[in-house]
């Protein structure tokens, strides 16, 4: 299935200040204009992640969200390319159809960032590079760009990558556009891998755990042999005041017939093999006598798009913050915090996500300190009004800062894109 850009189709001008170019050679006419006058401009898709980073005062937009549309997909060969600006409801609407998926589970920030559904669009997913529950066990967004193309900061037209998995000729520059934030290339089209959908899921809770035990649980299922694509732990616990988060009147499912936290463990392939692989997992966590349920696929994904939708922080007009850490350190650092923040853990634990009432300044230095000190790295999802600026969103250490700028300064010499988005002088 392919569509044809129109190449001679004007120019739509919402105003003097925003510009809507409707294909490729387009974005890099502006850009060049833009390169050539000094011109800062801003990069966005539909707007659904433009409050993540820092805010921007630029005088130009240039909007990517009349690029729109699949290009090419042949599910036999688990590729789909489209146009930057094609949402991403729309791509996995077509792959369904085929029994595919994009199997890093796009994340869906509108509940969070806007207050409804909204999983933006391909390019924005690829920006930001924040992949859903399946991380641990497929990669993230990064994995799943087989290439793409774009306009650089002079306004050249690049091009990175091929169409299927194998292809490993030249530098894979996907690699580097991948978290970039738009601070990189104005991206045109992107070719990602595609996955078959599982014939059924199967998610194992354990109810009512307290938090070492219930990272015990985690480390065990991922590192079985039991093919584990989720693991997750949402505490009731600590309460703290102005905190939105709410566990248990999020996940009010039926097969949840127990209150308290909750421990996930999910389980995808084959009705038979699951059968066997839930059964096999009970027997080596030894839960005979603990209180479990086990979610069947219709409500297995409904609990799992109530996770890479955070409807828990939907109602939070709170900070909520991002901590990607060791596994092994997570305890140490939960403990460090003196249940001051609300949280859940993702990835067996490696990924933090922290609900903060009224957080200044000087505790979220604190916070990122800690974090830093045991290796891991935070980033600031959602400011609130009591701390609507930090003027470090994302965490990168001196040598990482240096090369950030080298490479910055080969795509986008005179900075002309999404500048400062990030870090001060990138």
């Amino acid at each position: 299935m392919s569509i044809e850009e129109k190449q001679n189709f004007p120019t739509y001008l919402d105003s003097d200040s925003t510009k809507y170019p409707q294909n490729e050679r387009e974005v890099s006419n502006f850009i060049k204009k833009f390169y050539k006058s000094n011109i800062p401009i801003e990069l966005v898709g539909s707007g659904s992640k433009k409050k993540i980073g820092k805010p921007l005062q630029c005088a130009q937009t240039l909007s990517l969200s009349k690029l729109n549309g699949i290009i090419e997909y042949l599910p036999e060969e688990l590729y789909i390319k489209v146009k930057a600006g094609t949402p991403i409801r729309h791509i996995e609407e077509e792959l369904k159809k085929n029994k595919q998926q994009l199997a890093f589970e796009p994340i869906d920030f509108g509940y969070l960032l806007n207050g409804k559904s909204d999983y933006g669009t391909a390019a924005g997913q690829v920006a930001c590079n924040i992949s859903g529950p399946r991380r641990f066990k497929v990669g993230s967004v990064r994995d799943h760009v087989l290439g793409f193309r774009g306009v650089n900061g002079k306004g050249e037209i690049i091009k990175s990558g091929g169409v299927v998995v194998k292809n490993v000729t030249g530098y894979d520059l996907s690699k580097l556009i991948c978290g970039s934030y738009g601070t990189l290339v104005a991206l045109t089209e992107i070719t990602f891998k595609v996955l078959p959908v599982s014939e059924e899921s199967k998610t194992l809770v354990i109810h009512n755990q307290k938090l070492e035990f219930a990272m015990d649980f985690l480390d065990k299922a991922i590192s079985s042999s039991n093919d584990v694509s989720g693991a997750i732990f949402l505490p009731n616990e600590p309460t703290v005041p102005g905190c939105a988060m709410n566990i248990e009147k999020t996940f009010k499912l039926n097969d949840l017939k127990q209150e308290g936290s909750i421990t996930a463990i999910r389980i995808e392939g084959s009705k038979n093999s699951i059968d066997q692989r839930v059964k096999n997992l009970i027997d080596e966590l030894k839960i005979y006598n603990f209180s479990i349920s086990i979610l069947e696929t219709y409500q297995s994904e409904i609990f799992w798009n109530k996770v890479k939708s955070f409807e828990f922080f939907s109602k939070s007009k709170n900070s909520i913050i991002r901590i990607v850490i060791p596994p092994s350190e997570c305890i140490k650092l939960l403990y460090q915090f003196s249940n001051k923040y609300k949280y859940y853990l993702d990835w067996g634990g490696a990924l933090m996500w922290m609900e903060a009432f009224e957080l200044s300044e000087e505790m979220f230095d604190s916070i990122r300190k800690k974090v830093v000190k045991l290796d891991g790295y935070v980033t600031m999802i959602k400011n609130s009004n009591y701390l609507p600026y930090v003027e470090d969103v994302f965490t990168i250490n001196k040598d990482r800062f240096i090369i950030s700028q080298n490479i910055k300064k080969s795509f986008d010499p005179k900075r002309i894109l999404n500048s400062g988005k990030m870090y001060t002088g990138i």
